[in-house]
């Protein structure tokens, strides 16, 4: 569906600890394990401090998304009990932050909901991925569920 999400929606997404991150780049894909703060209908997701191969800035995810500025992130259920599945498919442009009032909030977002980032040292300029959500698609397994529209 197109637009905002609704307010069940989002505080289940947003109560989320781990999302997937998917770009493309000359029909290249590349999925990446992502933390994340959902304000709003954005996302937000750090290049933080734990260790890289590379800079930041040399990150697949951030080549491609400096390609290609759209992405979608994933959000996903898992349960034994397959009746209790569900995921969530967020789809939009994506801007890169690396300072700025926007960028501060997200920082700030991403310390109240992940107690390891207090202590992380989050540069000031820390690279910021923030996805405008523009579609999105929910599915459950629970027969008559699903909501949104395709991406």
């Amino acid at each position: 569906m197109e637009g905002v999400l609704p307010p069940n929606l989002r505080a289940r997404v947003g109560a989320m600890r781990v999302a997937h991150l998917a770009t493309a780049h000359r029909g290249k894909p590349a999925v990446v394990p992502i933390s994340f703060a959902l304000v709003g209908d954005r996302l937000y997701s750090a290049i933080d401090a734990k260790p890289k191969r590379v800079p930041p800035e040399q990150l697949r995810r951030v080549r491609y998304l400096r390609a290609n500025p759209r992405a979608a992130v994933l959000v996903d259920h898992y349960e034994e009990d397959w009746r209790r599945l569900w995921f969530v498919l967020l789809e939009g442009p994506v801007r890169l932050l690396e300072r700025g009032a926007e960028h501060g909030r997200a920082i700030a977002a991403l310390r109240r909901k992940y107690p390891q980032y207090v202590a992380m040292p989050l540069a000031a300029n820390a690279l910021v991925i923030a996805l405008d959500v523009g579609k999105w698609r929910e599915w459950r397994s629970a027969p008559g569920s699903q909501r949104g529209a395709p991406v």
